[in-house]
């Protein structure tokens, strides 16, 4: 998740980088020489991200646990993978401003010195609702550090250089998704929940030691602009109400103020958003880029897409560890075939997607993902990993890996060169307020339907007291078996055996609409997509918005040695 963000029509960045690093190298002596204050740069920037991608895939794991131990039922869950998201999506764009107004280091280290202080006080969180708030706090931080990183790479390195450099700096985001569920299950294994946000502080330390000893500063000269603050307080207000409203909806009805006046505030303050972005003169969400129709169609399959996507690695997560009985290695071990297919398949098929074009990928690939989705309505109560769980995955994995790359580039393409930043911070921010509003969507669906199908179960079975607050606690978890200490046992029998079904049944509806959704976002790209004009190389782009940046987005829209042989073996593929 990690994207440059430069205002829509600005000149590309222009960077003293040879004057820069060998000046810094003086200062530091002549035992540090100018490339390796690249490398150590590099590494750099690869730790900043590194940590915020690994701390997102890491709480995913956790939940089942934090809500063991801080309770909040489902409710709490989904604001604690929200809460972050919420101030993630909302301030990316501006994060990126910031960086071009006061210097990408400063934000640069500003943005992890932060992550790594809301780490902290994640950790001595005392309640659920202590814990959310700072998660914003993480959510906040990650916004200026993202754009920051790769805004550092591309200050640093020349633009021949810069390829090469955004490769390492993916593949290690690459490592990092994957070392994020397994480090987090073994972490959960031996030790509370609490160590998934102290682990961050070491790296934090050596990133902000690095950031101030070797990453060059900026002397680029300032442009004027101006940081849309507005803008961005009312993108997250617009997004929050509605977020709000979903997640507490089960809880308090859609009959309650407090559910109806956030979701009426919102979708207001959404359009006043729109109103206010089409007004301001220097807008973190250029709207005339929507006017592209690749860039407009591209961006609403990112919303089915990346939606979809957040949806299934969230309620599987919740669904393997509550109800099936994984440990929270086992369900972190469970989900990585599709970091593992991606790893092998999305340069393929960005490949494949270059010599004939994104359309089709982009129409064909979140269709079978979609497939893959509808495959858990076989799942079972025990879960066999084997026959239930990893054949969709797979299945998953190789529509998603036919999709990310292709819709990235044709994203990108359907912006001129000097708005690739903008248009790649755009879709990043799109991918991130599609896993938000999906989450708190979804929950709200699932959380009816376990109502309404436990209900249905224990209809006509006499209840004590204690059997009483057992479903009420059921109601409040969801996806789960509630604590039947003290029932009699006839009546636990029934309730675990009602609790179990029912979140069996509301899992498979959650999938099942997760698959519509992918289906249609795969209907959009086949009905709105135009294979570009402007050549943007998906080969170039295999995480899509999951893990790394792009070149074209960096602004090396020439293509370096290998991208002129990539481009040159797409065209002659492609007119044989």
């Amino acid at each position: 998740m990690r994207v440059l963000v430069r205002p829509a029509g600005s000149p590309p960045l222009r960077c003293r980088t040879n004057a820069r690093v060998s000046s810094l190298a003086g200062v530091l002596g002549a035992s540090r020489s100018p490339d390796s204050i690249k490398r150590l740069t590099l590494v750099a920037t690869i730790l900043g991200s590194g940590i915020a991608l690994l701390d997102a895939t890491v709480v995913n794991v956790a939940l089942p646990t934090i809500q063991r131990n801080l309770g909040g039922g489902l409710a709490g869950q989904q604001w604690v993978s929200n809460a972050y998201l919420l101030t993630l999506g909302s301030l990316i764009l501006v994060g990126g401003s910031l960086g071009d107004v006061f210097g990408e280091r400063r934000i640069f280290a500003i943005g992890v010195g932060g992550f790594g202080l809301a780490s902290v006080l994640c950790a001595a969180a005392p309640t659920i609702g202590f814990l959310i708030a700072f998660r914003a706090l993480q959510g906040v931080a990650g916004a200026l550090l993202t754009p920051a990183s790769l805004a550092v790479i591309v200050a640093t390195f020349r633009e021949e250089e810069r390829g090469p450099a955004i490769g390492t700096w993916t593949a290690f985001g690459a490592v990092a998704g994957v070392l994020g569920p397994l480090g987090g299950g073994l972490l959960l294994n031996i030790a509370s929940w609490r160590w998934i946000f102290l682990i961050n502080v070491p790296f934090v330390i050596v990133c902000i030691g690095l950031i101030l000893t070797v990453v060059p500063r900026s002397d680029r000269v300032r442009t004027g602009r101006r940081v849309d603050y507005g803008g961005a307080l009312l993108c997250a207000l617009a997004l929050g109400g509605p977020v709000f409203a979903l997640i507490e909806q089960p809880r308090l009805g859609w009959a309650s103020p407090a559910v109806a006046g956030p979701l009426i505030a919102g979708v207001a303050l959404f359009a006043l958003f729109l109103v206010y972005e089409s007004r301001h003169p220097d807008p973190m969400l250029p709207l005339q880029l929507f006017r592209r129709r690749n860039f407009s169609a591209g961006n609403v399959e990112t919303l089915a897409m990346y939606a979809g996507l957040s949806i299934l690695f969230f309620f599987l997560t919740l669904f393997l560890q509550q109800v099936a009985g994984y440990s929270p290695l086992q369900s972190g071990l469970a989900t990585l075939p599709v970091t593992v297919v991606m790893f092998f398949l999305s340069r393929l098929f960005g490949t494949l997607a270059d010599r004939h074009g994104p359309r089709l990928y982009m129409g064909v690939g979140p269709m079978v993902a979609a497939g893959g989705l509808l495959l858990f309505q076989r799942v079972g109560i025990k879960a066999d990993y084997v026959t239930e769980i990893l054949p969709p995955l797979v299945i998953f994995s190789v529509g998603l890996s036919m999709t990310v790359a292709p819709l990235t580039a044709a994203v990108l393409a359907g912006a001129d060169e000097d708005q690739a930043g903008i248009a790649s911070g755009v879709n990043n921010a799109i991918a991130r307020v599609a896993g938000l509003l999906g989450v708190a969507a979804l929950g709200a669906v699932v959380a009816a339907q376990f109502t309404s199908s436990l209900d249905h179960r224990l209809a006509g079975t006499p209840l004590s007291p204690p059997g009483r607050r057992a479903v009420a606690e059921a109601k409040r978890l969801t996806l789960g078996r509630p604590s039947v200490a003290g029932v009699p046992r006839p009546e636990a029998v029934a309730i675990a055996h009602a609790a179990d079904q029912a979140s069996l049944h509301s899992f498979r509806i959650g999938m099942g609409i997760a698959g519509g959704l992918v289906f249609l976002g795969g209907a959009i790209g086949a009905a709105g997509i135009r294979n570009p004009r402007r050549r943007v190389l998906a080969a170039r782009c295999p995480a899509g918005q999951l893990v790394g940046g792009n070149p074209d987005a960096a602004g090396c829209h020439a293509p370096d040695g290998a991208g002129r042989a990539e481009l040159a073996a797409a065209s002659t593929d492609g007119a044989a």
